[in-house]
């Protein structure tokens, strides 16, 4: 009957009956959320719109134009003069500027310079830019630098996108771990309470010294304390976690506490985060946004060198406009014409060579850490494949552990009940069996987090 009462006792132990959670909040499905809709990567989904909207200003420089300018002046009922010159300007891709014009005047005090036909003058005409300024000029470079600026800030957005699921990720791992740890230091507080009443009831029927219910108290007390300090990480990893939980309006969540982590997130997480893939080859980084955000410096840098050695040639400009009145415009006469030239030239152009080799310096040292950041990016990922490879050994064998652990407990156990050990023996036992299963959860930690670095290191959030 006694041997009877201690089996039952030891048997209740370990079925200690657990409240069943009502939601869980799948990893892939926490992803999702951030995804969609946390401000970071909204934010950063706003890169691609400031580099649009710099595009279309880019753009704008090749706008056609109108101008229109008027003067007049009256003094003592006498018109002194009155002044319209109009034009429709249309910019050309290689510096090359068609212009179109109407120009009137009339008055008793016109400059000479000014005096045109009643009806007015017209003219149409070419601006060409025959040395600084022809194949590449501001307005170029500038759309050139948009047009690659919006493929920069498509792989930057890329990598703030990747930043804020890694973190999101890092707080719904250790959130798992801290419930993980609360649930396992609940069964161990309950298995100790019952111990401990078990125990009482053995020392009042005379079965078991007193000394006994101390050692059962110092377990119950010891178990009550690192389930406080459990219950106290979870709360602050479930407000880190809520940080990343967003709706639609910028609406923030709240974890609410039936809800859990994945279960089953070790055989699921691979897939989550594709690194199943990269660690059976060798990912090529080519299209890396970090490897593209940094080609893309290169091109922007490369198109303002152009610039600053166009600066080099001297700035002439030729313009040729065709002079008609507007009834005679089609009879065409060569001698009605009026043509321009503009020469400019520093002598010694020490402002835009130094300014040349500033960009050239700037040019190369981009180059340096493109070369640079590839090493890095291999060398990462090959350290973050064997990290992982390492871990999957290590959590086969803290699992074996566990089980060895377990079953010296469940040992000790059969041999209490036959009188043959001590209440000392089984905390023993247990506590060897906690802090297995505590370095158990640390590597898990350990995997999911290795698992994370190596998808940000690949930088594909998509």
């Amino acid at each position: 009957m006694k041997s009877l009462f201690y089996l039952l006792f030891f048997i209740s132990c370990h079925c200690v009956a657990q409240n069943v959670v009502s939601k869980e909040l799948k990893y892939d499905e926490f992803l999702g959320y951030v995804k969609k809709y946390h401000p970071l990567v909204k934010s950063a989904n706003l890169e691609i719109g400031f580099a649009q909207a710099n595009l279309m200003m880019a753009r704008g420089g090749f706008d056609p134009k109108i101008e229109v300018d008027f003067e007049q002046k009256k003094f003592k009922d006498s018109e002194y003069y009155s002044l319209l010159n109009s034009s429709f300007k249309i910019p050309t891709w290689y510096g090359i500027e068609i212009k179109a014009g109407f120009d009137n005047s009339e008055g008793v005090f016109l400059n000479p310079e000014n005096t045109m036909p009643n009806q007015g003058l017209t003219s149409l005409g070419i601006s060409v830019p025959i040395g600084q300024g022809l194949f590449i000029n501001q307005r170029m470079a500038d759309l050139r630098m948009a047009k690659i600026q919006l493929k920069l800030s498509q792989a930057q957005q890329r990598l703030s996108a990747i930043a804020v699921l890694y973190d999101a990720s890092i707080a719904y791992f250790n959130w798992k771990r801290n419930y993980n740890e609360v649930k396992m230091y609940e069964t161990y507080l309950a298995n100790a309470n019952i111990r401990y009443k078990g125990i009482a009831t053995l020392i009042r029927e005379g079965d078991r010294p007193a000394i006994d219910s101390v050692e059962a108290g110092i377990i119950v007390r010891n178990r009550e304390l690192s389930l406080e300090d459990s219950k106290l990480k979870l709360a602050k990893a479930k407000l880190d976690l809520s940080n990343y939980l967003w709706l639609e309006n910028n609406i923030p969540l709240e974890l609410q506490e039936d809800i859990f982590p994945e279960e089953k997130l070790l055989s699921t997480i691979k897939e989550t985060l594709r690194t199943n893939e990269l660690m059976m080859a060798n990912p090529s980084i080519v299209n890396h946004p970090k490897i593209n955000a940094l080609e893309n410096k290169i091109q922007m840098l490369d198109v303002e060198r152009k610039l600053k050695a166009n600066m080099l040639l001297p700035k002439i400009d030729l313009g040729y406009s065709y002079l008609s009145e507007p009834s005679a415009f089609s009879d065409y006469k060569f001698q009605d014409y009026k043509i321009g030239l503009n020469f400019y030239f520093p002598v010694f152009l020490r402002k835009e060579r130094g300014s040349l080799k500033i960009t050239k310096f700037k040019l190369q040292d981009a180059q340096f850490n493109l070369d640079l950041e590839r090493v890095q990016l291999t060398n990462k990922i090959n350290a973050q494949q064997t990290e992982i490879s390492s871990l999957e050994k290590q959590k086969s064998l803290i699992d074996d552990l566990v089980k060895d652990n377990q079953t010296m407990l469940n040992s000790e156990e059969r041999l209490f009940t036959f009188g043959e050990s001590s209440i000392f023996l089984i905390n023993t036992r247990e506590n060897n069996l906690v802090t297995a299963q505590i370095s158990q959860l640390s590597i898990e930690n350990r995997y999911f987090n290795s698992n994370a670095e190596l998808f940000k290191i690949m930088a594909n959030p998509d």
